[in-house]
């Protein structure tokens, strides 16, 4: 056993928040956080070389330089009596090609993906210098603090593709067959034992989920071999991020509970303790791991979203769960874009600073219960202030949207959390459309306006009769008709993938791509699924309607015939009426859309960072 205060492991997640490879405030303040009420917290993995960076933004443990500042984040850790683990990953081929000097070497010379670079086929300098590469992170990983290594042999990287049948097609003794196939991570492993007595833990893809990859059967087989050359523990995982990125991110668009059922088969073949991982988000999640037997439970986004989730489940703490969503949009997006890991619903990642209490209370209106006004709302009263939340219709607004596409129910949990947390904070909420008197000396100290956005209806001629996003709530009574959607943005696109498989659709957008702003693997699988069963025209503007007959402008196709349904989706625009009524009477503080309309992530941000300054 790993000798942990619990059994709650917090998972590796890329944070992206170093400028030079070594740790800062940003990476001591969110470890410090997320370690008080686990077990053993995985720091972001580090690369071992500067030309074998996954992000720009990355830990390494590269040289001595980088040793100081790791001791200060094991120190810090410490402190909670939780332990470190330092997880090593060798990216080989899924090296970032976008990285100035990174460089390439793998099992094969086959890309990832066309347009990737061609890895070098590695030789035996090649195996040398990479172990090289791990004993000398080794030695800084033991003079750094941490207690336990854990080695990434799994989710596509350098070690699973020597495993995998998919991606390793030598001829030499490191391919032919499963014993092939396993020689140089088997030996990577033997020789990083040689060189520390510190316990490793190795990270595997049980099933890769593609054609030929790495099956369960061979991991089973390959966890024995481990379990007899010294492993402490097995950490199950799936997927790999070269083929299957939605596997490897446990995405919302995937089965929940696959990689628990896979860790369980492998348990009842080896004798060390075993990790499960994969989506284990709710409490019900981690009683249904326990209940299978599984020794170890990894928990990553669920404690980006809620740094105290596992203090909740434990009843040390009686306040609502802030949820994971599994959406990806602000953990993947965030780091992609070089902001660092960022969270939808928890817009304090990244930043992980305590509420702090008003100078002086204050008495609030909040106006509109989308994810803005409630996100301003809870901040608000948590900071000390008096409020008072103002709704016309049901909370969530536009939002109540969202989670009615194909996959994506899970986003409903926003919404639900924050009525749980209004609940919780006892912030009274008045169902009615506000009118400037229902303000204006009634002892408010300001007003924010949080009323979202309208769509925008475009100037075509003939357009009389249509929907709008709202025809997401029927869209299953919708049958056997052609579909027209004006607009193929991310709504657009959603509305496609609720309409398509019952009837014709046509997408018509006036730029040259579709799903803009949409989050990358959800982008990736809708067009994917969409691709020859939606006709989509880019660049394209719908310039009449007569009948039931669309004029294009922009494409070759001119028109389309015998259209029933026209869907607009041409985009939104700030709603705050209110604005110029209130403007000289009180602050007012429009937020989310009424501001500047964007996603839910920057709504519930821009709510959370304008009540932070008051």
């Amino acid at each position: 056993m790993l000798g942990l205060k619990n059994n709650f492991i917090f998972a590796p997640i890329k944070l992206g928040y170093s400028k030079d490879g070594k740790v800062n405030k940003r990476h001591i303040r969110f470890y410090k956080l997320r370690s008080k009420y686990v077990g053993a917290v995985t720091v972001e993995p580090f690369f071992l070389d500067p030309g074998l960076r996954e992000i720009p933004t990355q830990l390494g443990i590269d040289n001595d330089s980088k040793i100081e500042s790791l001791k200060q984040l094991t120190d810090t850790i410490h402190k909670n009596n939780t332990k470190v683990i330092a997880h090593l990953n060798h990216p080989g081929r899924m090296a970032n090609p976008k990285i100035k000097g990174n460089y390439f070497i793998s099992s094969t010379d086959k890309p990832c993906k066309k347009g990737l670079p061609a890895p070098k086929i590695m030789d035996e300098d090649d195996m040398e210098r990479v172990i090289e590469l791990y004993i000398n992170a080794i030695r800084r990983i033991e003079q750094s603090g941490f207690d336990i290594i854990e080695l990434q042999y799994g989710h596509g990287y350098l070690m699973a593709q020597f495993l995998s049948p998919a991606v390793n097609n030598r001829t030499d003794e490191y391919g032919k067959g499963y014993e092939g196939r396993i020689k140089f991570p088997l030996r990577v492993f033997k020789t990083i034992k040689k060189h520390t007595n510190l316990p490793i833990i190795v990270r595997i893809s049980a099933n890769e989920m593609m054609e030929n990859g790495i099956n369960t059967a061979d991991m089973i087989n390959f966890s024995k071999l481990l379990e007899r050359e010294g492993a402490e523990a097995i950490h199950v995982s799936s997927g790999s991020v070269c083929s299957t990125p939605p596997w490897y991110f446990q995405h919302m668009f995937i089965p929940k509970g696959k990689t628990w059922e896979w860790a369980k088969k492998i348990k009842e073949h080896i004798n060390i303790p075993v990790i499960a991982v994969g989506r284990i988000n709710t409490f019900e999640d981690i009683e249904k791991v326990v209940q299978i037997g599984i020794d170890y439970i990894g928990i990553g986004r669920a404690l980006v979203a809620d740094p105290f989730f596992i203090g909740k489940y434990e009843k040390k703490l009686n306040e609502p769960v802030r949820p994971c969503l599994a959406c990806a949009e602000g953990c993947l997006g965030g780091v992609k874009s070089g902001k660092g890991l960022k969270c939808l619903i928890n817009p304090s990642v990244g930043e992980e600073k305590p509420v702090l209490p008003a100078k002086k209370e204050k008495y609030f209106a909040v106006i509109g219960a989308g994810p803005a006004g409630l996100e301003a709302a809870s901040n608000l009263k948590q900071r000390g202030h008096r409020v008072k939340l103002f709704e016309k219709d049901t909370p969530g607004g536009q939002f109540n949207l969202a989670y009615l596409p194909p996959k994506k129910k899970t986003l409903k949990k926003l919404i639900l959390y924050y009525k749980q947390q209004i609940q919780h904070l006892n912030i009274p909420v008045e169902y009615k459309k506000v009118k400037k008197e229902d303000i204006l000396d009634k002892g408010y100290d300001g007003v924010f306006l949080a009323t979202g956005s309208v769509p925008v209806i475009p100037p075509i001629k003939g357009l009389k009769k249509y929907h709008l996003a709202e025809v997401l709530k029927g869209y299953a009574n919708i049958e056997n008709k052609t579909v027209l959607i004006i607009g193929g943005g991310l709504i657009g696109i959603e509305i496609a993938s609720a309409l398509f498989e019952k009837n014709r659709v046509y997408v018509v957008e006036m730029l040259n791509e579709v799903a803009r702003g949409m989050e990358m693997i959800e982008r990736a699988l809708l067009l994917k699924t969409l691709k020859d069963r939606v006709t989509i025209y880019t660049d394209t503007k719908v310039k009449e309607i007569q009948g039931k007959t669309v004029i294009l402008e922009g494409n070759a196709i001119k028109k389309i015939e015998n259209v029933d349904t026209i869907i607009l989706a041409a985009g939104m625009k700030s709603y705050n009426p209110l604005k110029k009524e209130l403007e000289g009477y009180l602050p007012v503080y429009p937020v989310g859309d009424a501001n500047n309309v964007g996603n839910a992530m920057d709504a519930i941000s821009d709510a959370y960072q304008k009540t932070n300054s008051l």
